[in-house]
């Protein structure tokens, strides 16, 4: 084989054949890293290919993670032999939940394996303890090493094996220094390698950049199986789990834990995230959809005179809709707030950034700039247009179901769109939103 050299960008991944200032992909000055490469010259051997038809299905062993929210988004679990990245914010949970799948098995007694990369075996095991008594067969290996990596997954065949992280491990088979682009890949490649050959489910806690998104290079992304990113504010304590790529099953389903002082806690129910009981102007319930979940949320406003420019702040709500919902209830609604200082939040961490929220968002400001309190019994959801009209949103009945079951008795809705009748449940139907703030403050009185 020919050897010759590349140039990789350190930031995004991109190769170039020479050396040069910026990176063509990202941008970036001074990004780029000399690799070696090998190139595999005339005669090689040519695959072999198989009818596709002929192929029978895939029997790969499914385990439960131990963590009923981290099943859900998986789809039951991990396949032997997958490997996982799970990145997220520093300190949002990402070692204590790969932590708390591994207790778990090693409670089932399944042969489990931590390699600790950034930190010593006490500061693990002080870590562990937290989460309470310490099972038997839970490993700890402190190596920054792959290939004593290697050799461990080889020697132990274990169930699950958690590499904590994999942007700090080292291959000294490879150019760059630790965490480079060179680096991050080759361990990956060998690490999958290695779990796919011993029918381990290998799990790398990952991390991210300053923008939020995956760090290293984007190779790893597309090396791995699964892709699993856990968000939320590290100032509270709501955490979102969630599927980004998944070979093995469909995304977009969402898990939810909550942190505590013993570690994270499953809420397989949302009911406890609802915020005050203060019935005052301001406050709409609504429900969002995601994956195959509905959650009740508590949608907050509050419009206040202010001094100078008037500021618009928006807090797990997108600050976009914020702004278009301000512009249409001024110009459709008559609810003027161009000279005041309008904030918009969700109670309990909830997001709520989806079109599905449009309606008691608007209803939320337009409660508090002219002073009237929504009841708690009722919940509004449906999409705002620029003309003002509401459209209809997927997943209604549904939505109006878990409205339903979490005491709502009234609900506005769009005129269009699907709705099965709920037992319980009083729909107001409403064309635009002028109508959906008419029908708000008729149902208060």
């Amino acid at each position: 084989m020919k050897s010759h050299s590349v140039h990789v960008c350190r930031d995004c991944g991109t190769t170039s054949p020479r050396w040069a200032g910026r990176c063509p992909g990202c941008g970036g000055w001074n990004t780029l890293d000399e690799e070696r490469t090998n190139a595999r010259t005339r005669g090689a051997t040519a695959p072999v290919t198989t009818s596709l038809r002929d192929v029978g299905e895939s029997t790969a062993t499914v385990r439960s993670t131990g963590v009923g929210e981290l099943d859900r988004v998986l789809g039951g679990g991990f396949i032997a032999g997958s490997t996982t990245l799970l990145f997220g914010e520093p300190g949002v949970g990402k070692s204590t939940l790969a932590l708390m799948s591994l207790r778990a098995l090693a409670e089932a007694a399944m042969p489990v394996l931590l390699i600790a990369v950034e930190e010593s075996a006490p500061q693990v095991a002080q870590r562990a303890r937290r989460l309470g008594e310490v099972p038997h067969g839970l490993e700890v290996a402190a190596t920054t090493s792959v290939d004593a990596a290697e050799q461990l997954l080889g020697e132990r065949r274990p169930t699950l094996c958690v590499v904590d992280s994999i942007s700090a491990m080292s291959d000294d088979s490879a150019s760059g220094v630790r965490g480079s682009v060179a680096q991050v890949r080759h361990v990956a490649e060998r690490l999958c390698a290695v779990a796919k050959a011993t029918g381990t489910a290998l799990l790398l806690v990952g991390h991210v950049t300053k923008d939020g998104e995956l760090a290293g290079p984007r190779a790893l992304e597309h090396l791995v199986d699964t892709v699993v990113r856990i968000e939320g504010d590290r100032h509270g304590s709501l955490r979102l789990v969630r599927a980004l790529k998944h070979r093995f099953g469909p995304t977009g389903e969402v898990g939810l834990l909550e942190m505590v002082p013993e570690g994270l806690r499953e809420l397989p129910d949302a009911t406890a995230l609802r915020g005050s009981q203060l019935s005052v102007p301001g406050v709409v319930f609504t429900v969002t959809n995601d994956g195959s979940r509905s959650f009740l949320v508590e949608m907050q406003a509050l419009v206040a005179t202010g001094s100078g420019s008037p500021r618009r702040v928006a807090h797990q709500v997108s600050s976009q809709r914020l702004a278009l919902m301000l512009a249409v209830l001024e110009s459709r609604c008559g609810v003027d707030t161009s000279g005041a200082d309008v904030f918009a939040a969700t109670a309990g961490g909830l997001p709520a950034n989806e079109p599905g929220v449009d309606v008691a968002l608007a209803l939320a400001v337009a409660s508090a700039a002219l002073d009237f309190a929504v009841p708690r019994s009722l919940a509004a959801m449906g999409e705002v247009g620029l003309a003002g009209e509401l459209r209809a949103v997927t997943g209604l009945t549904r939505r109006v179901r878990e409205a339903q079951r979490l005491g709502a008795t009234v609900v506005i809705v769009p005129r269009e769109g699907e709705l099965e009748d709920v037992p319980g449940v009083r729909t107001m139907r409403c064309r635009s939103l002028a109508e959906a703030i008419t029908a708000a403050r008729t149902d208060m009185k």
